[in-house]
């Protein structure tokens, strides 16, 4: 029986600007580190054997907020990280269409095959990302003797993990809030993994930014 709590980076930026990071590595803006002091002081009743962790900072700033008031180890990840968007990466969503018109028309199509031009990194499919990240939930979930972790990621994580618990097409328009800083709860029981709450912003002062990209 293991308890998650799964969480998003709080915002940085370029979530507030509509930039796209992907794998480049920002950190939280003021409002976010408002938001990710908020999401401690929420959790600072609850015990984790474990805190797993993208190893980009805006990941990494929000899990050390996490562990402030206790002594659990942070185990970084990298396959906790975003989707790399290649080179959509630093542009504004706005900006991708003009610039990139047959790819952003597969990317807003769902396409799950689609390989974005290559920037800074080579981009992931879509199909390769939700390979990846939910491979790595389900290796943490499985690593250990738990009872109950934390996981803190990016909000593309969070979406692979809704629908692969909801049997949701990875293809599918998004109709389920992915929100900075919220706190989203699983459980499992070493088949099955089920949601028990999920987008648990109330702990936070403002509104969480909920973005396609993260």
């Amino acid at each position: 029986m293991l308890e998650i709590v799964l969480i998003r980076h709080g915002e940085t930026a370029w979530n507030a600007e509509r930039r796209l990071q992907g794998h480049i590595d920002i950190g939280l803006n003021a409002e976010g580190e408002r938001q990710v002091a908020a999401l401690g002081q929420a959790l600072a009743d609850e015990q984790f054997d474990a805190i797993f962790v993208s190893d980009l900072q805006r990941a990494r700033q929000t899990a050390e907020a996490v562990a402030a008031t206790r002594a659990t180890p942070i185990t970084i990840d990298a396959g906790l990280r975003e989707r790399c968007y290649g080179a959509f990466e630093g542009m504004l969503y706005d900006e991708i269409q003009p610039r990139f018109p047959e790819a952003h028309a597969a990317w807003m199509a769902g396409d799950i095959d689609a390989r974005f031009p290559s920037g800074e990194f080579e981009a992931e499919t879509l199909n390769e990302f939700h390979t990846r990240a939910n491979n790595t939930i389900r290796k943490i979930i499985s690593s250990g003797s738990f009872s109950k972790i934390a996981i803190v990621s990016h909000g593309g994580v969070l979406d692979c993990v809704f629908r692969a618990v909801n049997d949701v097409h990875i293809g599918a328009t998004r109709e389920f809030d992915v929100l900075n800083a919220s706190i989203n709860r699983l459980h499992w029981d070493g088949v099955t993994l089920q949601i028990t709450e999920w987008g648990d912003v109330a702990h936070l002062p403002a509104p969480a930014l909920d973005e396609l990209a993260r």
